[in-house]
């Protein structure tokens, strides 16, 4: 009842096992999620610097953009906030949910700079919400 498939398939080319198009290693689809995410967090806390200037902010936005470029193999663009100013809980609560988002790519490929960058940046938002408002989200 069993009939041999007697075609190639559609999934293999004609130069054998090597595709047409380039493929990107794991680790390399990480390094992109990692600098996508780290870069979000830069974002904010750039608009969070814009609300409510800090040492603390300046600091983290100056690691933020070095991991980044790190990441990126150079060239980092750094947007101005524009538009109305938001409401700073939920800035904070973006930023914490954006670091722990690095955090998980990041302990993903053994990013142990990262890592520990991100979930400072977990700690210090952490520090401003209410922590009811964590359990919440």
């Amino acid at each position: 009842m069993y009939e041999p498939i007697r075609t190639k398939s559609v999934h293999s080319t004609m130069a054998g096992t090597t595709s047409d198009f380039p493929h990107r290693s794991r680790e390399e689809e990480l390094d992109i999620q990692l600098a996508g995410h780290l870069a979000a967090l830069l974002a904010v806390t750039d608009e969070l610097r814009a609300l409510a200037p800090s040492a603390d902010l300046d600091a983290a936005a100056e690691r933020l953009a070095e991991q980044v470029t790190r990441l990126r193999g150079g060239g980092l663009v750094r947007a101005l906030p524009a538009g109305k100013p938001r409401d700073l809980q939920a800035l904070h609560q973006r930023a914490h949910t954006l670091a722990g988002r690095a955090l998980v790519v990041a302990a993903s490929r053994a990013d142990t700079a990262a890592a520990i960058l991100a979930a400072e940046r977990m700690d210090a938002h952490a520090a401003f919400l209410d922590p009811r408002e964590l359990a919440s989200h």
